[in-house]
């Protein structure tokens, strides 16, 4: 059996505080190295907040990977960890903009990225819509990444799954409300075949967007293994067998912040 440790920073970002959010995603990082990750996966826009354009704009989006990502590498790579870290990026030859995760390697290197297929309008307006669907090799497990959005239907899914990926992983800030979530996990992994690992966030925005009940889970065959939600900041951790796709957890393991 190849066990593979998972956590999820369930993190609670403050808009447009991006110090802050980098130190509290920084702070996290070491939490679940402590707790004996071996992946990390971050909510989408955890760095800037979902809303960040109203209060901060968006020239402090730079080419990746700027000061701070290299420093991040270099702390994943001190800590042997596996990283799929969300943080926007600017393409240098266009100006365009994209809402990307990163994957970082235990070397602390960038060995591959996914920008946003789905992007939406409105707060989403700032970014371009990704094109490449393509699964990334961590550690010998090709891992197709849908970021929110790309898995409210199943057409990011399958070319992911065509393309050889064993596994979803889905960094979201997708709250309960008019919009939540109504079984599109779950409808990936019976579409598919393949297990779906979703990172969701906590926290309030400016009123209108509360995550306090937004849920992180992992699904396999149609089915919810894990899931959970929190008032603040916690680390989500499971245990998972890569040889079987299986949980071998019955309930996360939390450690707040």
């Amino acid at each position: 059996m190849k066990k593979l440790r998972v956590s999820f920073l369930h993190l609670a970002p403050v808009t447009g505080d991006i110090a802050g959010n980098r130190a509290l995603v920084e702070r996290a990082t070491r939490a679940a190295a402590a707790a004996g990750a071996d992946w990390i996966v971050t909510p989408e826009l955890c760095i800037p907040g979902y809303l960040f354009l109203r209060e901060i704009g968006a020239d402090w989006i730079l080419p990746q990977p700027d000061p701070w990502t290299q420093g991040y590498c270099q702390l994943v790579s001190e800590l042997g960890l596996t990283a799929f870290l969300s943080h926007p990026e600017r393409e240098p030859a266009t100006g365009q903009m994209f809402n990307t995760v990163f994957v970082i390697n235990s070397a602390g290197e960038i060995i591959g990225k996914h920008r946003k297929i789905k992007a939406l309008r409105g707060a989403e307006g700032w970014s371009t819509a990704g094109w490449q669907i393509d699964p990334i090799n961590c550690g010998g497990v090709n891992v197709g990444i849908l970021i929110c959005a790309d898995a409210y239907k199943n057409e990011v899914a399958q070319v992911l799954k065509d393309k050889g990926a064993e596994l979803y992983v889905s960094p979201v800030s997708w709250g309960p409300g008019q919009c939540a979530p109504d079984g599109e996990w779950e409808q990936r992994t019976v579409d598919n075949g393949l297990p779906i690992m979703v990172c969701n966030r906590s926290g309030v925005e400016e009123d209108e967007l509360d995550y306090r009940r937004a849920e992180s889970v992992v699904a396999k065959d149609g089915q919810r293994l894990l899931e959970a939600t929190s008032d603040g900041s916690v680390i989500l951790t499971f245990d998972w067998d890569l040889d079987a796709m299986a949980a071998l957890s019955g309930d996360f393991e939390r450690v707040y912040l």
